[in-house]
Formats: C-alpha cells, sequence, structure tokens
C-alpha cells in the first residue's frame, strides 16, 4: 500500500469480508460513520492515527509496516515460483516476506 486511499480500500474491503456495515464498526471503534466512509473512499485527510487503530481493532486487522520493495505482489511470487529451485537459492524450506498491510 503507498496510499491513504489504498488503505482506505483495505480497511473497506475487510470490513465487507466481514459482513459488517460502516455505521455498526464506526460506533464501536468511536468514529462518526461519515468520517470512516470518507476514508474508506481516500478522502479522510483528517482521519487520524487513533481513529484508524481503532476502526482496525474492530475489524480485528492491524497495521503492518514493510520497507518498500519487500512486500512483493502476486505477479512477482508467480514469476519466483515459476523459476527452477536452483535459480532459487536452494528452494525448499524457504519462506517469502509478502505481507499486506491492513490485515
Amino acid at each position: 500500500m503507498q496510499t491513504l486511499q489504498e488503505l482506505g480500500e483495505a480497511v473497506a474491503a475487510r470490513r465487507k469480508l466481514l459482513g459488517l456495515k460502516q455505521g455498526d464498526v464506526a460506533a464501536q471503534a468511536g468514529v462518526t460513520p461519515e468520517s470512516l466512509s470518507r476514508f474508506e473512499r481516500g478522502r479522510g485527510a483528517e482521519f487520524g492515527a487513533r481513529k484508524l487503530l481503532a476502526v482496525l481493532a474492530v475489524l480485528g486487522a492491524e497495521l503492518d509496516v514493510v520497507a518498500q520493495g519487500q512486500a512483493g505482489n502476486l505477479d512477482e511470487l508467480r514469476r519466483e515460483r515459476a523459476q527452477p529451485a536452483a535459480g532459487r537459492g536452494g528452494g525448499r524450506g524457504e519462506k517469502g516476506a509478502a505481507t499486506g498491510g491492513a490485515r
């Protein structure tokens, strides 16, 4: 994730995955439904860290900070797996460092 809009979209996707309504999540997190809606649409510049952490807690998610270029993406992982094991430094037992932002 590189932008606040992507973070907001990830939060919205998690909320929808759990079958939760914006109003319910907002009430439990102590934020207004309007501010959560703006944040999920990438328009909530005033949505601070405390509000974000409260919403993530309601969604059973956390923020994971990874160095740029270390998270990978699905296409990169597929290309890596398509390479012969010898080309990947030995193959067995290696774990990828692919982690997401809001999980």
